[in-house]
């Protein structure tokens, strides 16, 4: 018997403490029982305290490992970006997507780390804007990169000039917003806006918007509607960051490998290797 593993192709940028980027992509997509394909868009120096230097692959080696996929004969249940980097990232994610038309993309518009570091100047934002977003099935912004898109002055606003750039959904995240509880918003065309309330957890965290793409990108590829997989990435991301650890002196990260914790509450026997009937 062969057994038939979702792929969740992602491109993003690495990230040395696995906090962000693409390690934490791969950590999101395995805990979730997906596999990950990785295609390198930059490099980082980077620590949970933030981003000392970024450097964008060269169009050529991006070209390359796409390329290495497709003469493997290798196809994705999903696509999944992070930090691209480049105009070159974007057209090579506009490739894939042309590649696997039904396969569906799931953007986290990256523009910055959590410190305010940049992964890019204005011109490639309008390259998302403009060619990027027509291509999305989900984008996944925060506020401040959803007005720093669109301009507006209220989440709705957002929301809607999002989706008429051509966005198919988008799940407009609350941690930026001055509020209580945290509320994420799911904005599709012509349907009323879903909200999903959540606790705000206390501190800051490294790659919570990495985490929560990626397992939507994990849901969509499971063959899971939109708001079902959003419901799931939700779960799975808030629980990640409710299990956050140390691991230097800035911000928390994720615990993306949480759901193993549950095993030995559900009949596996650590000490004898063993599933109990």
């Amino acid at each position: 018997m062969t057994l038939t593993v979702p792929l969740v192709l992602t491109f993003s940028a690495s990230d040395p403490t696995a906090g962000a980027g693409l390690q934490a992509d791969a950590l999101t997509v395995s805990a979730l029982g997906a596999h990950p394909l990785t295609i390198l868009t930059g490099l980082t120096a980077q620590n949970t305290a933030g981003v000392a230097r970024f450097e964008a692959c060269t169009p050529d080696w991006i070209d390359d490992q796409l390329t290495a996929l497709l003469d493997d004969g290798i196809s994705p249940s999903a696509i999944k970006t992070g930090v691209l980097g480049s105009t070159a990232a974007v057209a090579a994610v506009l490739k894939a997507k042309s590649l696997w038309p039904s396969v569906l993309l799931v953007v986290d518009p990256v523009r910055a780390s959590g410190r305010g570091d940049a992964f890019g100047g204005q011109g490639l934002f309008d390259c998302y804007r403009n060619q990027l977003f027509p291509a999305v099935d989900l984008l996944t912004p925060n506020w401040p990169e959803a007005q720093a898109f669109t301009g507006a002055q209220t989440v709705d606003e957002a929301g809607e000039r999002l989706l008429k750039m051509g966005c198919k959904a988008v799940l407009l995240k609350g941690e930026h917003l001055e509020s209580g509880d945290i509320v994420n918003r799911l904005y599709r065309p012509g349907q009323q806006v879903v909200e999903f309330p959540c606790e705000r957890l206390p501190g800051q965290y490294h790659g919570s918007g990495c985490t929560l793409a990626s397992a939507c990108a994990v849901g969509l590829g499971q063959g899971l509607s939109v708001q079902e997989a959003v419901e799931l990435a939700l779960e799975y991301t808030w629980q990640a960051l409710s299990c956050g650890f140390v691991v230097g002196k800035g911000q928390l990260i994720p615990d993306r490998m949480h759901l193993m914790q549950h095993l030995e509450d559900d009949g596996y026997d650590s000490d004898e290797n063993t599933i109990e009937e």
